[in-house]
């Protein structure tokens, strides 16, 4: 049986495969505006890969912590799994 650790390096790994996918996709719609449009998803695209670099560093940090190291970089991940989930929730709005 899987800890809780390992689950949850499970879960974000494939929920970063999955937010590369939406990053991809927003980078698509980017070569297809013009004006403010393209510079309001060039601003979210930046802003996404910068959470989801956060995220890949806390996923990396998590397998080098302590049992109660762990549960800290946990909270800070989710945190950033969060603010990834809005700015993706805003970039379907605006498209």
């Amino acid at each position: 049986m899987k800890d809780k650790r390992t689950k949850f390096v499970e879960k974000l790994s494939a929920q970063m495969v999955e937010w590369d996918v939406q990053i991809d996709n927003l980078r698509e719609k980017v070569e297809n505006t013009t004006g403010e449009a393209k510079a309001e998803y060039a601003k979210t695209i930046s802003a996404l890969q910068l959470k989801r670099d956060q995220a890949a560093e806390k996923l990396q940090g998590i397998a080098m912590t302590t049992t109660d190291e762990w549960e800290d970089i946990k909270e800070a991940a989710e945190q950033i799994w969060d603010e990834i989930k809005d700015l993706l929730r805003r970039a379907a709005k605006g498209a």
